[in-house]
């Protein structure tokens, strides 16, 4: 079996379950999942999705280096849960979606077969090729040059009294944020980045249900697909510029570094990946949630590794010189400075308080 191509199991969907069905499909998944990590054996159906020692437990196993094979009794379960169609198990197998695509790409280039990692892709694959029904994933654009959304479309009228065309105003563009989806029964190396692309897609769509952990192994599995250290802009993101005397002093610095350092960014630059655009796209959305989002302030921890991976893609797109990517990866890095845990008292939309009356 190549590298480039693995034949999968028939990842075609099953019909969600019924209220019915769900007890008893929750109970076999706990079964089998007892009997792949015996640590495990004292979950319940009712704890399974709830439990505290589940996510380490799989997360250390995905990381072994012979997971991800075809016999692999853990990828067989994921898919298994997965394509049970019962919402709670799809949520649960989607939270391992960072572990899966992270180490799955970053041993691409070994080219060893994946066939369980790559079974479960697909299996989210087509899930999500069902759900869209041959459409693509599309926004409107609200015109910039109106006042308000409001104003779009609105018309005219003469003094006689017909309706013409406000000639301000425009049709609302359309912009694509998916493509449409082609069913695909295997990963070849030109479709791989668009099928793990998608489950990305799937794992930013319930983001708000996943577990901050999660999270953050995504982030950190950014910075080695990056490939690129991006430390070099953190004093650049804070407002600050490096004079002549730093910048030798950092030098020096990086030269009396130990051989610790090397090894790591070795390691780094072999699980280094391509990013194209299709990659590209669900990994800003789910690092600006995790800058952004609503509960940021209190997880320190996740808004300091987003902004890593924010910096190391960051240093990776100026790198490749690649400016689809540049803008987004700067206005995240600003956007970032606004919502630091530690500016608590900064508002962006309060006006400036003064006593001076300008005239």
């Amino acid at each position: 079996m190549s590298g480039d191509e693995a034949t999968t199991p028939s990842a075609t969907p099953k019909p969600s379950a019924t209220a019915a069905d769900s007890p008893l499909k929750l109970k076999t998944a706990v079964e089998a999942l007892s009997s792949i990590v015996p640590t495990l054996s004292k979950l319940t159906p009712a704890s399974l999705t709830t439990s505290p020692d589940l996510y380490p437990q799989i997360s250390a196993l995905l990381r072994q280096p012979n997971s991800g094979a075809g016999d692999n009794n853990l990828c067989r379960w994921l898919y298994d849960t997965f394509q049970s169609g019962v919402g709670d198990l799809q949520l649960l197998v989607l939270r391992f979606i960072p572990i899966i695509a992270g180490v799955y790409l970053s041993r691409v280039a070994d080219r060893k077969p994946q066939a369980g990692f790559e079974a479960v892709l697909l299996a989210v694959y087509a899930h999500e090729t069902t759900s869209r029904a041959g459409k693509p994933v599309s926004i409107t654009i609200p015109d910039l040059t109106q006042p308000s959304v409001y104003h779009e479309g609105s018309v005219k009228t003469s003094g006689k009294g017909t309706g013409t065309p406000n000639s301000a105003a425009t049709e609302p563009e359309t912009a694509v944020v998916s493509p449409a989806l082609e069913p695909h029964g295997t990963v070849r190396s030109t479709r791989r980045a668009r099928i793990v692309g998608v489950a990305l897609e799937l794992f930013y769509a319930k983001i708000g249900q996943m577990p901050v952990s999660s999270k953050i192994d995504f982030c950190e599995f950014c910075k080695v697909w990056a490939g690129q250290d991006g430390e070099m802009y953190k004093e650049f993101e804070e407002g600050g510029e490096k004079t002549e005397e730093e910048e030798e002093e950092g030098k020096k610095e990086e030269e009396e570094e130990g051989s610790d350092v090397a090894v790591e960014k070795k390691v780094k630059v072999e699980g280094r990946v391509p990013l194209c655009w299709e990659l590209l796209q669900p990994v800003m959305r789910i690092l600006g949630h995790c800058l952004l989002g609503p509960n940021n302030n209190k997880e320190v921890e996740l808004f300091e590794k987003a902004n890593e991976a924010c910096r190391s893609l960051f240093s990776r797109s100026m790198h490749d010189v690649n400016p689809k990517a540049i803008l987004p990866m700067r206005s995240l890095m600003r956007l970032s400075k606004t919502v630091m845990p530690n500016n608590d008292n900064l508002d962006p939309t309060e006006l400036p308080f003064s006593d001076v009356i300008s005239l």
